[in-house]
Order: C-alpha cells, then structure tokens, then sequence
C-alpha cells in the first residue's frame, strides 16, 4: 500500500540543518564542496567567433561517496552583461578508494558522457570513457576536463572537445571563485 510522503522528513544535503559529514572517500576533494561563480572564455573551429561566458559551478554530497555536480553558464556581451543562457550540465563524481574518480555527466542538448581520472593535489582530471547521444544530438566523440584548486577559493577549469569531425582539442577555459562553502568541507 502507497502512503503519502508529506508526512515523512526527508533530510537533505543542501539543507543548512540536516548537512551529514562528507564520506571518508571524499576526502580528497572536500575542498571542491560549494558554488563557484566566474567567467572564461572558448572557442571551436565550428563556431563563428570564440566567446566570453559566465559559469557556477556548484559540488554537493548527502553524505554518500559521491559528489553532486551542475554547471550553468550564460553567453556574455562585450560589456560582461548576459546575452542569453549557455551550456548546462549535471551529474555526479563517484570517488574510488585509489584515488580514481568517475564522472557521470549529462547535458539537455543530448549528450551524456562517462568519464574516468584521478584527483590529486587538488586537482581532478577526467577523461572521456564513452559519449551517449541521443538522435538528434550534436556528434561528441570525445571529452577532457581538468578542475584545480589553485588556492581555497579559486578553481579553475579547462574542457577541451572531440566533436563534429574534429580532433580533441581546447574549447573552453574559466576561473572560477567560491561563492558559498560546501556542507562539510
């Protein structure tokens, strides 16, 4: 028999007064909890001119051995003012006892994307290990992404691409300072 959920509490991380401590095995990227607010720039051989963008960046746990990701971000005019919403992505980290990480990221343009790497120093290199598309999708073959802390508020963030016919190759960059701790960090 099915009983309404209105009367259970369902406690979650992003809630102020329910934050669990982050599992042991996200020990080596702790420092990665939180929202980070910043601006790059990109460019690709397919596209017209390269552009500026505005990203967050915002990491989360439940206390489980993985993190919670999303990215947005918004094309910016010359001024630094926003012209219209950009990439958008979700997904999750999942934390190895070896220090491997994998990465299940999806995006509302069709693509979803496995990818594997490591953390270390405070920095997370991942890697494609296969790229999902729906039919109408833009061809994505193959993706890198490197995350670094370069100070405890400061993370940057390099992509680069395989799509269309192309070659893996530079497509996007950002710097990126933290906007709002993390739960447990």
């Amino acid at each position: 028999m099915n009983h309404p959920v209105r009367d259970i509490p369902f406690p979650d991380a992003l809630s102020t007064d329910a934050s669990p401590a982050p599992h042991p095995l996200l020990a080596p990227v702790t420092g990665f909890l939180g929202t980070w607010r910043g601006t790059g720039s990109g460019g690709y051989p397919t596209l017209e001119a390269d552009f500026t963008y505005a990203q967050e960046v915002t990491f989360s746990h439940d206390g489980r051995p993985f993190l919670a990701y999303e990215a947005r971000a918004w094309l910016l005019d010359a001024d630094g003012k926003p012209l219209r919403p950009s990439a958008r992505e979700t997904g999750w980290w999942r934390l190895q006892p070896d220090g491997r990480v994998e990465a299940l990221i999806t995006q509302p343009t069709g693509i979803a994307e496995i990818l594997s790497g490591h953390v270390r120093d405070g920095a997370v290199g991942l890697a494609t290990e296969q790229v999902s598309l729906a039919p109408t999708a833009k061809q994505v073959d193959a993706t890198r992404r490197r995350y670094t802390l370069t100070d405890p508020d400061a993370l940057a963030f390099v992509h680069d691409l395989a799509a269309v016919g192309r070659p893996l190759q530079h497509h996007l960059s950002a710097e990126l300072r933290r906007t709002a701790p993390g739960q447990g960090g």
